[in-house]
């Protein structure tokens, strides 16, 4: 199974079908962030807390990590930071394309796995901006312990990420309204499916999902070599039926320490 190849096609397939993060800020945004007004999100809709960020982005080398679309990378590009994209689907890396080209930004983009970043130095960037994303890659430690090794010393990392309480409910009855427990965590969507099951999923243009622990989505980034220094959460915007009992999706900020 071939979960990179996968889930870059169906992103490429979401970009076709402008699915809500795959739509690209407008010019309108990207001038009001020129100005020192701007704002991101690494979740569904909350805004990353400003004093998450250093006062000034100018010069700073950011990484966008698995966030193509058009939308953490230009706005960050616009307030002053030298920003590199990554992500696996080159339809989303070409809305950032798309918007540099359109508003006159210096932005680079590179088509990479966010488990694999050897594309990079180490302790080549300041910061890194992962919006969720790490759901679609089924082991996570590899993506802190490579955001750790091209981050450099006290450089900073803000992540979103989500509870894995989302994934225990069977999702085509969470859709209708209906909490019905299915899954165990860690967990994947091809669990509790048939063979030929399995085949025709892998056949869709749906992504393959995974469900990873609290352990592994925060122990995970401190046994990486990060101290985190601040979270919130964030939820569905009261579209889904669990938005009325607890917020289904965490930011963290951390900061690599490294032990001289």
């Amino acid at each position: 199974m071939n979960t990179v190849k996968q889930n870059s096609y169906a992103w490429d397939k979401k970009v076709e079908e402008a699915a809500v993060y795959t739509k690209a800020v407008s010019p309108e945004i990207i001038e009001k962030s020129r100005d020192g007004d701007w704002e991101i999100t690494v979740t569904t809709g909350k805004p990353v807390p400003r004093n998450w960020f250093p006062n000034s982005l100018n010069g700073l080398k950011v990484l966008c990590l698995a966030s193509g679309g058009g939308q953490q990378g230009p706005v960050l590009a616009a307030a002053g930071a030298d920003v590199t994209v990554v992500d696996i689907s080159k339809k989303q890396l070409e809305q950032d394309e798309y918007v540099a080209k359109r508003d006159g930004l210096m932005l680079k983009t590179k088509l990479a796995d966010m488990t694999d970043l050897s594309c990079f130095e180490d302790s080549e960037f300041d910061i890194i901006v992962h919006p969720v994303a790490n759901l679609f890659v089924e082991d996570i430690l590899k993506v802190w312990n490579e955001a750790s090794r091209v981050l450099k010393n006290k450089g900073i990392l803000i992540s979103g990420f989500t509870n894995p309480l989302l994934f225990i409910f069977d999702d085509e009855e969470d859709m209708k309204g209906n909490l019905v427990v299915k899954n165990s965590i860690p967990s994947s969507s091809l669990d509790n499916l048939t063979d030929g099951q399995i085949a025709e999923y892998l056949k869709s243009d749906k992504t393959i999902e995974f469900g990873h622990t609290l352990e592994d989505q925060i122990q995970g980034q401190i046994d990486a070599g990060f101290v985190i220094t601040g979270l919130y959460e964030d939820d569905f915007g009261g579209r889904r039926p669990l938005d009325k009992y607890i917020k289904c999706f965490i930011a963290s900020r951390a900061v690599k320490l490294c032990v001289e």
